[in-house]
């Protein structure tokens, strides 16, 4: 892989994904667009890879689009950058394994995007959230963030350029867990062997049962899960790790 605006590595079956421009506050620009779904696409065709973290170098997760270079676009150079972007959080809210943000600093317009397009986020105490794209004159957060936040908070943050706090983000239900900085790397250490433990075939039967129920009505998500279950049944994995349970006292 030849990127230019991430960093992406693997050990011990987790995959970092790391946005990295710090100099302009990981603003998300067309080479980082690239760069996320060429990592998501490695993340995927690895089949040692059962975690990826997404982080942000430096002060800041991610400031935001680059607007320093949509200013010497034209209107067909901006959608094809809007279009590039979506790609992005498509491939990381895609992705068959758990995706985990991780939010420290602010996380503003496509950085609230990014972090919201994997299956939780842990922050620090620092980490705020913020999508103020309406005041910026832009269009963008309108899908996502309302379907985690609701529809009242969402408008809130874009009328207003309100930032949530990480408490505030995980009292709204966007943020699952808050860590002090020192005691970040033990805790995400802590997430990856307890993920690590887990059945593979299950963790990504359960993702994917739990993202297209949520798009259907209660008959349709019921379909969804009863084929995960068939297929859980056909791999027959399951036998064993029933057969070594032990529940603790």
């Amino acid at each position: 892989m030849n990127l230019t605006s991430v960093r992406y590595g693997v050990a011990d079956g987790v995959a970092t994904i790391t946005l990295d421009r710090p100099e302009s506050r990981n603003a998300l620009n067309r080479a980082m667009c690239e760069d996320l779904v060429t990592a998501a696409a490695a993340a995927a065709a690895d089949t040692a890879v059962r975690l990826v973290f997404v982080r942000g170098n430096g002060p800041v997760f991610c400031a935001g689009a680059d607007l320093k270079e949509r200013k010497g676009m034209s209107s067909d150079e901006v959608r094809t950058r809007r279009m590039r972007g979506f790609a992005a959080y498509g491939a990381l809210e895609n992705l068959p394994m758990p995706v985990i943000a991780v939010v420290h600093g602010a996380a503003i317009g496509s950085g609230s995007e990014i972090a919201a397009a994997c299956d939780f986020i842990v922050a620090t105490p620092e980490a705020t959230f913020s999508t103020p794209e309406a005041i910026w004159g832009t269009v963008g957060a309108t899908q996502r963030l309302p379907r985690v936040l609701g529809k009242r908070l969402a408008k809130d943050l874009m009328f207003t350029g309100r930032k949530l706090t990480a408490e505030e983000a995980r009292a709204a239900g966007l943020v699952t867990r808050i860590v002090a900085a020192d005691k970040l790397e033990a805790a995400l250490a802590e997430i990856a062997q307890a993920i690590g433990k887990a059945s593979v075939a299950g963790l990504r039967q359960a993702k994917r049962s739990i993202d297209q129920g949520f798009e259907l009505d209660p008959r349709g998500a019921f379909a969804v899960e009863l084929l995960a279950i068939e297929e859980n049944l056909a791999q027959d994995d399951w036998r064993d790790r029933m057969a070594g349970f032990r529940r603790d006292p």
